[in-house]
């Protein structure tokens, strides 16, 4: 723990440092993956700490040739920087890579300014974005899961020992320990409300299955302009500010697609590179929706220099919460948004040649009505004509099917109703498992 940690970050004085490790020789095992522009990433880290409304008075690429274990940096950068620190009055440093905590306390004690790295900047997004109870809870855990891993023997206290009666805490016990065993205990008690949470949710779920509509969730990169999006499909009023993490709780929206079949519309977190791990496990309950939806739209940034870069990012999470695009289970679509900040001279056509890379532009609305007429089609590849024979007087069933299916003809009889339907494979199973079909 650092002799900051209560420190508020907002509207502060900060610098932002980028390490670039390129110039390093790393071992086969330990080479990182990130193959984006080097200049994009300080971009990105700029625009973390512009999304709370840091002051960022200078943000800059530090090429390294190797990493002090201590300090991270050597001598002669920690120098340079502590003396633009010093004229300049700045109160928080921002190192766009994952600190030990061992060197973090030492930048902090050599530049006598707070130090927050990549982990702690998402958290401190997060913690500003999450709006409902559930949200709160998760960037709590995830924040307690960090500092657990940040306890080092920064101050006098933690060298002290205590003593104590029972059996917890015996005599001899380290503050150190003490402060872990106290975030371990609060650790439990939010992950038993998340508990509480999530059966609440599945609950939801399973309610919406029992009417049920198909799932569109929306996924992507961080300020891909997936809320924008959802608000165009959907005429909602999500938060669409031109930052990274705008949104951070899901939103639902139940939307009619021009067959007039309704479908439920989701809007989730922003993924990002290098997410770490503590948000991952403590915001997957978040991403439920994905794991549970029948259609994933890929947003991604079309007029982003490392579009690439950024969807192999999306589909890695993916891959971790276990969903593969190669597992045939989902069908996962790219949308490719913001063709309204490319240059070009002729407009666009919404679809290429193949019919597969969709092109739209959330903000003008350019494309969206193509996007609702793939996903209409895409969510009925799997439909069929059924024709059922019912009891007359089954009007359960009959409703079921007018609510849930496309309803082509019907004819009846004192004793039996004939219904031909066309049906998803999903629905027809679960008509044939809910009721009485007669011969």
């Amino acid at each position: 723990m650092s002799n900051y940690s209560e420190f508020s970050i907002k509207n502060v004085p900060t610098i932002v440092l980028h390490p670039n490790l390129d110039k390093i020789k790393w071992p086969a095992s330990q080479s990182p993956s990130d193959e984006r522009l080097t200049s994009s990433q300080l971009e990105e880290i700029v625009g973390l700490a512009n999304a709370i409304k840091l002051d960022v008075n200078s943000s800059e690429i530090i090429n390294l040739s190797k990493i002090n274990t201590a300090n991270f940096f050597g001598s002669g950068t920690r120098e340079r920087i502590k003396d633009y620190i010093i004229s300049r009055k700045i109160q928080l440093a921002v190192i766009n890579t994952q600190l030990s905590a061992i060197q973090q306390r030492n930048l902090e004690l050599h530049w006598r300014c707070k130090v927050i790295d990549r982990t702690g900047l998402i958290i401190e997004i997060f913690g500003a974005r999450a709006r409902t109870h559930e949200g709160g809870l998760q960037v709590e855990l995830a924040s307690l899961s960090f500092q657990r891993s940040r306890l080092v023997r920064s101050w006098t206290h933690l060298e002290r020992q205590r003593g104590g009666g029972g059996f917890l805490g015996g005599p001899g016990e380290r503050q150190i320990e003490l402060d872990r065993r106290q975030i371990d205990i609060a650790i439990e008690q939010l992950q038993k409300q998340l508990k509480k949470v999530r059966t609440t949710r599945q609950l939801h779920r399973s309610s919406r299955k029992r009417v049920p509509y198909p799932i569109v969730a929306l996924v992507g990169y961080t300020n891909a302009g997936k809320s924008t999006l959802f608000n165009k499909l959907s005429g909602a009023n999500v938060t669409t500010e031109d930052m990274l993490f705008a949104t951070l709780d899901p939103t639902m929206r139940k939307i009619v697609l021009p067959s007039g079949k309704s479908i439920i519309l989701s809007d989730t977190v922003g993924f990002i590179s290098d997410l770490p791990t503590h948000l991952i496990e403590a915001f997957k309950s978040t991403l439920e929706e994905v794991q549970s939806a029948d259609l994933l739209l890929h947003v991604r940034d079309l007029s982003h220099q490392d579009t690439e870069k950024q969807k192999k990012d999306v589909l890695s999470i993916l891959a971790d919460l276990g969903i593969s695009k190669q597992e045939g289970r989902l069908r996962i679509v790219d949308v490719f948004n913001k063709i309204d900040l490319l240059a070009s001279e002729s407009p666009p056509t919404a679809l290429d040649a193949a019919d597969k890379n969709l092109k739209i532009s959330a903000l003008t609305g350019y494309g969206c009505d193509e996007l609702l007429v793939k996903i209409d089609r895409i969510l009925s590849e799997d439909e069929a004509i059924h024709s059922f024979a019912l009891a007359t007087t089954d009007g359960a069933a009959i409703a079921w099917l007018h609510e849930n299916g496309n309803v082509r003809s019907t004819e009846t009889t004192d004793e039996k109703t004939f219904i031909e339907v066309v049906l998803s494979e999903k629905n027809a199973n679960k008509f044939y498992k809910n009721f009485i079909v007669y011969s």
